[in-house]
């Protein structure tokens, strides 16, 4: 695995131990010294902990196989997906504890995601999938709105928007501009995607994707040589080859 991945895969792993560690700790306390919980009580909150460390357990193991085998295993996706969903915050909050950066370990996030839905091996009709474009993307000079019909883009050339529009109409996908994540969400609800490739920054990708749960999300990242949210650009090369990944499995 890229090293980008293993910073994600190794905060899960991290994260999984210090759970477990604190768990023992409050096990031993809980035996050492008189609480008001009776024993019955304890003995079922240490149950339902354990079979929580062995679910995510398991779920983090079969990511990090099908990450190296690159191929999904159907039976444990959706423990992996849980797991994945469950530990995500878990693994920013040990990644700062150790002094890795959020951007960092959300670029690793999103990277992980990509490589699992890679591994699925989808072969999506172009209709069954959206893409999903932020408003940051539109020279901010623009007077046309695109947010609610992308249509309304003149393909002026001043930014990426028309050949976007054009990859879009090369592969008959959906194609959306979100001012944010509530509209992304409404946009997802009304086109009902099989499959989203999704452009943003790290946070509203990483969030994105977290949210979307079992629906299948490619996340292109953006770039941003006048900051963060103003006249951002994007990889047209990344986003067709997630279109591709989406459509014919990579």
């Amino acid at each position: 695995m890229e090293t980008k991945k293993r910073v994600y895969i190794g905060l899960l792993v991290g994260s999984m131990f210090l759970a477990a560690l604190l768990t023992a700790a409050g096990w031993y306390l809980a035996l050492n010294r008189e609480f008001i919980l009776s024993r019955i009580l304890l003995i079922v909150i240490i149950a339902v902990l354990v079979a929580f460390f062995i679910l995510m357990g398991i779920g983090i193991i079969a990511l990090v196989i099908m990450l190296i085998r690159s191929k999904t295993i159907p039976s444990l996706d959706s423990i992996t997906r849980i797991a994945n969903e469950v530990m995500f915050p878990i693994a920013l909050g040990t990644g700062r504890l150790v002094g890795i950066s959020k951007e960092k370990i959300l670029r690793s996030y999103i990277e992980v995601n990509n490589n699992l839905v890679k591994s699925k091996m989808l072969s999506l009709e172009g209709r069954q999938v959206l893409i999903l474009l932020p408003h940051c993307l539109q020279d901010s000079d623009c007077p046309h709105k695109i947010t609610m019909d992308i249509n309304n883009c003149q393909q002026c050339g001043k930014c990426s928007i028309a050949e976007i529009i054009a990859l879009g109409e090369k592969y008959n996908t959906v194609i959306k501009v979100a001012t944010g994540g509530t509209l992304a969400r409404k946009f997802i609800e009304e086109s009902r995607p099989r499959g989203v490739v999704a452009v943003a920054c790290e946070r509203d990708l990483s969030m994105g994707i977290h949210d979307a749960s079992a629906l299948p999300v490619i996340g292109v990242l953006n770039c941003r040589p006048n900051g963060p949210c103003i006249n951002t650009d994007v990889d047209l090369a990344k986003i067709e080859q997630a279109i591709l990944t989406i459509c014919k499995g990579g």
